[in-house]
């Protein structure tokens, strides 16, 4: 498993709270809060694509 540096967590309207995170090669992370060993990663611009994607209402379901 990589040493992932977690940042605060993120929480949208309701309980969702997701924290991003990256680790030493750049590589980025999103997780539930609480739920860290249970990851999704991908690079960098894939998840802050997913993210404004999620903002801009295009998923809105996932939260």
């Amino acid at each position: 498993m990589p040493e992932i540096i977690w940042e605060a967590p993120f929480c949208a309207e309701g309980n969702n709270c997701f924290r991003f995170g990256t680790d030493s090669d750049g590589k980025a992370y999103i997780a539930v809060d609480g739920q860290e060993d249970h990851y999704l990663t991908d690079s960098a611009e894939a998840l802050r694509t997913l993210i404004r994607d999620i903002k801009a209402g295009k998923a809105d379901h996932l939260l």
